[in-house]
């Protein structure tokens, strides 16, 4: 399935590294150096308009984060937002990274999303796993 996203600003347009990628790489604009455990808004140059009914989730790129410790946060830019891309990195490393205009620093994915109709109840079915939380599923 394709979609159209359009695309405007002086940044790299997002393009997918191999046909079989589910995600568009996203490039750094600007030179930016995150030390240990800092953080930073790295713009991309670029703004889209996404279509109605999806959304782009931006995803870490897993070199980035073998090599460098680097993760994206807060990754969701929504059919409705005009203002440039920038994708939030935090630096886990021990060292400090600096990223150059043109690098690769995260992936864009574009997904369509279901709208929930939210019903409040009085109770909710039981299941087997109940209220279980964080880790009760058994998996390690």
């Amino acid at each position: 399935m394709s979609v159209e996203v359009l695309v405007v600003g002086a940044g790299a347009v997002p393009e997918y590294a191999s046909e079989g990628c589910a995600g568009a790489d996203l490039r750094a604009s600007e030179r930016v150096t995150l030390g240990p455990g800092e953080r930073a808004a790295v713009p991309t140059g670029v703004r889209v308009a996404l279509p109605a009914g999806h959304v782009g989730l931006v995803w870490p790129r897993s070199g980035l984060a073998l090599r460098h410790g680097l993760d994206t946060l807060a990754g969701v830019i929504d059919a409705d937002y005009r203002g440039e891309v920038k994708v939030a990195l935090i630096n886990h490393g021990r060292e400090a990274v600096t990223l150059e205009p043109g690098d690769r620093i995260a992936q864009l994915l574009i997904q369509p999303v279901a709208r929930a109709r939210f019903t409040r109840v009085e109770s909710l079915d039981d299941t087997a796993r109940g209220a279980g939380g964080f880790g009760s599923t058994g998996l390690r």
